[in-house]
This record gives C-alpha cells, structure tokens and sequence, in this order.
C-alpha cells in the first residue's frame, strides 16, 4: 500500500513504535491509526502470517513484525531488544495483548487464574519496564499500557480473574510514572468502555449500552486518537493517567 501517512495534529512522524496484540481488534485499527500519523511499527501477535498481512497494508514504511507468545519475563524482554534491534530504538509502546476466559468464580481453576495473569500482568510488567529502561538510556519516551473499564467497575460477563489483571495494570501505570518520570519516560493507560470486538462476547450490553450516555458500544476507531495523543508529544506533561475512553458509561 502506498499511501502517504498524514502528518498532521499527534504526529508520530519518525517515531518507533512497538505495537502489540496488533492483529485484534482495537490494535488493527491503532496499528493503521499510528502509521497514518507518520510512526516506524513493530508489530507482534502470535499469528506471524496475520502480522505481516497488516504491516504490508500499512501506509509509510520501514513496518516490521515481530511474532511472539507474551506469558512472561523472558519473552517480554526478547520482544522489547528484538523491537529495538529491529528499529534501532524505541520511542513508544503501546501495549494492548491481554486474554480473556469468561468463567463465573466457582468455576475459575488455577490455572485459568495463572494463565490470564501471566499474559496481563506479569508479561505486561516485565515488558513495560524493559520498554523504560530502554527509554530511559534514550533520555525519554512514551508507554501506553491497555487497562479496560473493569479495572474500576470489577467487570461484567463472568470475568472477575479479567478484572483483577486490568486493576493491577491500573496500578502499573501509576508505579512506573513515578519510577520512570525523573528520566523522560511517561507511562499511561487507556481504559475502554464496550467496544466491538471479539472480547465483547459475553458481557451485558444491552444494559451497558443504555447506562451509556453517547448510547452506543465503541468502535476500534474510537480509541485510534486517544491513544495517539498519549503517545505523541502533545501530551509531554501528562503521565500515571488512566484516560477512560467508554462513551461516558464510567464517569471518574
């Protein structure tokens, strides 16, 4: 594809950026939104194939993929030396890659609970911190670590292990923009209300939906200039913020 990206208000242009879960669905639409706005995208998921079919429709250029099964400490900090070997550095992060198993509490085992929490929490984690180091050498940069509207309403749809991961990136957020913030680095997170997307199975939304004041579920697009603007430079004096993004359902 060869379309130009557009440069214009949050321009990324130049930057390197560091997309993960890029294959679902608010990170596709993230994924087109960043390269429009002029961003180099490293592009992991698990699906290789299904990587490089997005990082080949993308306008600009320089795009590379990086397939990964994030679950821990060691893949997330392959993932984030093999970005910046790819990039020759890192500029941004924005991190969306989280499973979600829909179980009512007495049913929820062991290793549902390890399983969620290795790929939300820890992995999260021990990538965000490498991304900072990373950034913190470089004299500065921008995380944008994905939380979800359940990290403060304790989740809808059988999904309280969910819940308890996102309420720990919650916290994440705020921990590391106060280690990470003295060197340049800024760490935020963006909570979305009910958007379609697979994830959406499960959850009540026609009651969500009503208690909605915009009165609609979200759209991958919507969260495409929010989290642009966490990443660019217009917002270098924001940092520890959880940008709720859900049509007004939650009001903090």
């Amino acid at each position: 594809m060869t379309t130009e990206p557009d440069r214009g208000a949050h321009s990324l242009a130049g930057r390197r950026v560091l997309l993960t879960g890029a294959c679902g669905g608010i990170a596709y639409a993230l994924a087109n939104g960043l390269a429009r706005a002029g961003a180099r995208l490293a592009l992991s998921d698990v699906d290789g194939d299904a990587l490089d079919a997005l990082a080949e429709s993308l306008p600009g250029g320089g795009h590379t993929t990086l397939p990964v099964r994030l679950s821990g400490a060691d893949g997330a900090q392959a993932l984030a030396e093999g970005c910046a070997a790819r990039l020759g550095g890192l500029d941004v992060l924005v991190h969306t890659a989280a499973v979600l198993r829909r179980q009512e509490v007495p049913d929820v085992t062991e290793a549902d609970w390890d399983h969620q929490h290795d790929v939300n929490l820890k992995a999260t984690f021990f990538l965000a911190r490498a991304v900072a180091e990373q950034q913190r050498e470089q004299g500065g940069g921008s995380i944008v670590l994905y939380t979800s509207q359940s990290f403060w309403t304790g989740g809808y749809g059988a999904s309280v292990v969910y819940a308890t991961t996102k309420g720990g990136v919650a916290t994440m957020v705020r921990g590391l923009a106060r280690t990470y913030g003295p060197y340049g680095v800024r760490v935020n997170g963006i909570a979305p209300g009910i958007v379609d997307t697979p994830m959406l199975s499960g959850a009540a939304i026609d009651a969500i939906v009503a208690a909605t004041p915009l009165g609609r579920v979200g759209q991958p697009e919507d969260l495409v200039g929010p989290t642009l603007f966490l990443a660019s430079p217009e917002s270098a004096f924001v940092t520890g913020t959880i940008l709720n993004v859900s049509g007004g359902w939650l009001a903090y």
